[in-house]
């Protein structure tokens, strides 16, 4: 058999019923920042970790370096530059809409059993530069692609991920003692969700809604 014709008989074949599931699990792939305090087993968040392993990379270079915080001394440190970042947010807004923000809740660090900085490599050796001469931001979004793939994994399992973007990067990079090359693309909080929404939580807060895919979508 041609290789071709092998590799066609090889395709995957996906049922509506996976496809109407998928869908579910799309819109289930909220950011999550209320969590209970059970912990995960090492098995569960190894399986995460496999799973989203598997995302796609620029030249197969892999960015993504994966540092699980433990240490409680430093989980202190990263929620006072939380801390620092979310008030200094806040003062950027007039009264009224700093009042609101401050209402909202922004992340889950202090309850959420597992941390997890996630780094991209800048400068990694793997994939010997291919695909990022012209666009050297695509480890990054190879990094992004990996959490994504995480999150829907975690999903699966009933597991929830919220994303901490209210913190000073370099400030992180050092507590976490990293290499230099590594960027902070990412701080995520795992565990499981104390309640469950479909719908955003920015949009229950009356924060803000979602737009219409039209008004993003463009033809030239």
């Amino acid at each position: 058999m041609p290789v071709e014709a092998e590799g066609l008989a090889m395709r995957p074949c996906f049922s509506e019923e996976f496809r109407r599931e998928f869908e579910d699990l799309l819109r289930w792939r909220r950011d999550v920042r209320r969590f209970r305090k059970d912990p995960l087993s090492a098995h569960e968040l190894e399986y995460l970790l496999q799973m989203a392993d598997l995302a796609p990379s620029v030249g197969n270079s892999q960015p993504w370096r994966i540092v699980v915080v433990e240490s409680r001394e430093r989980r202190d440190q990263v929620i006072a530059s939380f801390d620092m970042e979310n008030e200094a947010a806040a003062q950027q807004f007039e009264p009224d809409k700093a009042l609101q923000y401050r209402q909202l809740k922004l992340a889950g660090l202090k309850e959420a059993p597992v941390h997890l900085a996630i780094f991209s490599d800048e400068n990694p050796s793997q994939g010997h530069g291919l695909g990022r001469a012209t666009m050297q931001e695509t480890l990054a979004y190879s990094t992004v692609s990996m959490i994504h793939t995480f999150w829907l994994a975690a999903r699966t399992a009933g597991i929830g991920v919220g994303w901490v973007s209210i913190l000073d990067p370099e400030l992180v990079s050092s507590i976490l003692q990293v290499d230099d090359s590594w960027r902070l693309v990412a701080y995520l909080c795992v565990g499981y969700p104390e309640e469950e929404h479909m719908d955003p939580e920015l949009e229950r807060a009356r924060w803000q809604a979602r737009s219409p895919l039209e008004t993003r979508l463009f033809r030239r």
